[in-house]
């Protein structure tokens, strides 16, 4: 299934994508995506609806983040072999974790903010992975049971915030509208393998990552157990897995996103983004 949440921010409902391509309204089965609707008994409930019976909603609606309720924004940094190698790191011997504020958290089409003073705003094209039931202490073999499902992710980061001004990453990357998410909640069974999944993203229709999750050096599996072993994961807990090579950062020389840039970028089987950087007043 195709999850969705529709409407003006801060008033989205929750939606569904029908086989037509056509998005239907779910606000008569459920009151969001996210918390109980995604546990497993939740999904499947709405894998039972006659999705062509339910209200169809005008294309033209805004999308919203494609998940509800999210407590936690977690973000795995040089997951990706290739990527660690273009900016000069070394793939570190376990999971490099930070925390996006959740204030970040944007639809997949709003315009990103360029934050005031930013001289180095970047792109990363990522994988999420959004959790559907609590997880502590989970094992590797059952991790995936955790997962309600995929969506794709823009990473936007402040390099100079996040590098240059001392502390850790998360003032970099934390800005408002830096948390695009979306256009859809893919179910994890329309997923088989979230570590086969070709990734893209180009900046004023050139191509900047052109890449694939079989090279994230800790996978899906491992991640979700990795993290429960620290932390609790719950419902509408979004996992933001790393992203390729083909970030600014790590041109020659490098290059960083302006006022009036476009952004595309998508996930195989998870849907396309959308947007414009305007810089913030």
């Amino acid at each position: 299934m195709k999850l969705m949440r529709v409407g003006a921010p801060g008033a989205e409902k929750p939606a569904i994508q029908a086989a037509d391509g056509t998005i239907r309204d779910l606000s008569a089965h459920v009151a969001d995506i996210g918390g109980p609707a995604i546990s497993p008994e939740g999904l499947k409930k709405i894998a039972a609806i006659d999705v062509n019976s339910l209200p169809v909603v005008d294309a033209s609606t805004r999308i919203g983040a494609c998940v509800a309720g999210t407590g936690k924004f977690i973000c795995i940094g040089l997951n990706y072999s290739d990527h660690a190698a273009e900016t000069g790191a070394t793939v570190p011997p376990e999971p490099i974790i930070f925390m996006k504020a959740t204030s970040a958290i944007s639809g997949p089409n709003d315009n990103v903010l360029i934050p005031r003073g930013s001289e180095k705003t970047d792109w990363e094209v990522e994988l999420a992975v959004i959790i559907g039931k609590t997880a502590k202490y989970v094992s590797e073999e059952e991790a995936m049971d955790y997962v309600a499902g995929y969506a794709v992710c823009d990473d936007v980061s402040e390099r100079a915030f996040q590098t240059e001004r001392s502390g850790q990453w998360t003032k970099g990357k934390s800005c408002d509208t830096f948390g695009p998410i979306g256009p859809w909640l893919v179910t994890r069974d329309e997923i088989p393998d979230p570590q086969n999944l070709g990734m893209w993203l180009t900046v004023n229709g050139q191509k900047m990552q052109d890449g694939s999750t079989n090279t994230m050096v800790y996978g899906v599996k491992y991640l979700v157990s990795y993290l429960s072993q620290f932390m609790s994961l719950h419902p509408g807990d979004v996992i933001s897995t790393g992203t390729p090579p083909g970030v600014g950062m790590g041109l020659k020389p490098p290059r960083f996103l302006k006022d009036g840039d476009v952004v595309e970028l998508g996930i195989e089987g998870l849907g396309t983004q959308k947007q414009t950087f305007v810089q913030d007043k």
